[in-house]
């Protein structure tokens, strides 16, 4: 199939997906100077190809955060990710980010979120792509505290938010811990994926799917484990894969170990996305051409990685109906 085909992108996160062009204008305004040249830039936002660990994958994190500091700056990085993902022929993304981290001095978690929301806004009147937004929990921080999504959540849903996540250290902070959080978003019909699998066990996901999950975030620990895909399968939980991500964090050592061909062979609704795409440098194309130069994806089977995306996404009935129909 052509590199034009029309594609979705439902794991995304805000701050690892800034362009350099939109970094440059908003440290402009925050007074932070950057490299002068674009090969400095780059590299101060971007991993190298022998990216050693999370740790140094994690570390480009800092810059467009710093950068991220008022509405207008919130606002602006919205409208870029979705600019990007226009370019590149993406017809719908779900972009995501953690309100409680990203909240500065003078500036409330619903500031921040009304600020997205505009810049998202704006973007699909611009582009033809549409999108929402998903509010991430923090692992590390006590579930009273994470509260404050689930009612972001229920105050926003339908109005550009569709669902909340749970991100930050797996290992050290299990999902069992934030309970009471999905629980409560289960009670008020809040969506909501898990950062599952991705370095840690299986059972993380099995916790999270019996939690409610309807998504896991990478899902890799699934690999060669019956129970957790039956139970993936059986309850058709979307698996957001971020291939280039996980093998640049070593949660996977090589491609030749990545588990996509046995996901989707037992039949999972797998989806392909990008993660962070100026961390990673990456886009969705550049994710289904690494699967099909591995031998894990035939071209003909790029349709149908889409439909599965537009099944999983966290649209309603209207614009899922919108993206088959652009997907063909």
């Amino acid at each position: 199939m052509k590199n034009n085909t029309a594609t979705i992108d439902l794991h995304c996160h805000l701050d690892g997906s800034l362009s350099p062009g939109c970094i440059r204008a908003l440290a402009k305004t925050a007074g932070i100077t950057l490299p002068v040249s674009e090969k400095g830039l780059r590299s101060c936002l971007q991993v190298e190809p022998g990216c050693r660990s999370l740790k140094e994958y994690l570390e480009k994190f800092g810059l467009p955060l710093s950068c991220l500091i008022s509405e207008e700056s919130f606002e602006t990085a919205a409208y870029d990710v979705m600019a990007q993902g226009a370019g590149e022929h993406t017809i719908y993304m779900e972009i995501r980010f953690a309100p409680l981290l990203s909240a500065a001095e003078g500036l409330t978690s619903r500031q921040i979120v009304e600020s997205v929301l505009r810049g998202l806004k704006k973007a699909e009147e611009s582009f033809q792509i549409k999108g929402n937004i998903i509010l991430c929990a923090m692992r590390h921080m006590p579930w009273e505290k994470n509260m404050e999504i689930v009612e972001l959540a229920r105050e926003y849903l339908g109005q550009g938010v569709c669902a909340i996540d749970l991100a930050g250290d797996e290992a050290a902070f299990p999902v069992l811990g934030q309970k009471r959080v999905f629980e409560e978003a289960a009670r008020l019909g809040i969506p909501f994926t898990i950062h599952a699998g991705e370095c840690s066990s299986a059972e993380s996901i099995q916790n999270a799917v019996e939690l409610g999950a309807k998504r896991i975030g990478h899902g890799i620990a699934m690999a060669g484990n019956k129970d957790a895909i039956r139970l993936c399968r059986q309850r058709e939980i979307g698996i957001e894969m971020c291939p280039t991500s996980n093998l640049q964090t070593k949660a996977v050592p090589s491609m030749g170990q990545y588990p996509f061909r046995e996901f989707w062979e037992e039949g999972l609704l797998v989806t392909v996305n990008t993660d962070n795409r100026t961390v990673s440098g990456t886009t969705v194309t550049q994710e289904l051409e690494a699967l099909e130069q591995a031998g894990y994806l035939l071209p003909e089977e790029r349709k149908q990685l889409m439909q599965n995306a537009a099944k999983a996404s966290f649209a309603d009935n209207a614009v899922k109906d919108w993206m088959l129909g652009k997907i063909g």
